[in-house]
């Protein structure tokens, strides 16, 4: 496995920072300096995806990536933790919180889903028959899923820099594909009222990939739901309004 502790104040409370399909711990640097300030801060990179190398198993389970988190908590010396997850990512924290409720203390749950879409469902066809043709293809059409079209258009640089680093980096066809459907697979409509932990249900009204009403659901099925609704940033808000999420993200933790 791979992961990196920043080990913040002393005595700061631990944040598992858990991202989405990329499955990359570098993810998250536009949240790190302001995390540093008041926690102590892990980051992981998904089993078979960035240096945790390894296949992602057909059959895999959003259950078995949870426990992959709790190895990497255990690994790093973390026995409770605030989890911050974006859509896969938040699938693994609720997962965790459902199998070990005393190790996960909140939850914040970016553009994320208690049970998948059929308009989701479709993005994902899409992109995996953009994966059938070529790696190059499927990597070329992944920021139209994550960012808004005008923050794309004035970061063309950094598109063709990230579209660079990901065909470098490729996690390999067969575990996305694996990925990907343990994500189509996962619904916990059922077990909602198990979830006891505040949760926070971040969702953007422009995000392509995934409703803003699945955000909506999850927040209102849960005991300790709330849904804070933004207008713009997309899938990937917490790399394209990284001012307005870190804020929202820090008033969450803080309690």
């Amino acid at each position: 496995m791979h992961f990196t502790v920043h080990e913040g104040p002393a005595g700061a409370e631990t944040v598992v920072l858990s991202s989405g399909l990329g499955g990359s711990g570098g993810y998250w640097a536009p949240q790190m300096a302001a995390l540093a300030e008041r926690f102590r801060v892990v980051t992981y990179d998904h089993r078979g995806c960035g240096h945790w190398g390894g296949e992602v198993a057909e059959g895999t389970t959003i259950a078995d990536m949870a426990a992959d988190l709790a190895l990497v908590m255990d690994a790093s010396g973390t026995d409770r933790a605030h989890v911050v997850g974006h859509a896969l990512g938040a699938l693994i924290g609720m997962e965790l919180s459902l199998a070990a409720p005393d190790r996960v203390t909140r939850l914040l749950a970016i553009n994320a889903w208690a049970d998948t879409s059929d308009h989701s469902r479709r993005c994902f066809e899409a992109r995996l028959r953009l994966l059938d043709h070529s790696v190059e293809a499927f990597i070329r059409a992944q920021p139209l899923f994550l960012y808004p079209a005008e923050w794309m258009e004035k970061n063309a640089a950094r598109m063709a820099a990230e579209d660079a680093h990901h065909m470098a980096h490729f996690q390999g066809a067969r575990n996305i594909r694996h990925r990907i459907a343990a994500l189509s697979r996962f619904d916990i409509r059922d077990r909602l009222a198990e979830l006891r932990c505040p949760v926070l249900a971040l969702a953007t009204r422009d995000d392509l990939l995934v409703p803003w009403s699945r955000s909506q659901s999850l927040a209102e099925g849960l005991p300790q739901g709330r849904l804070l609704l933004l207008d713009q940033g997309a899938h990937a808000v917490n790399v394209t309004q990284p001012d307005v999420f870190n804020a929202a993200m820090m008033e969450f933790l803080s309690g």
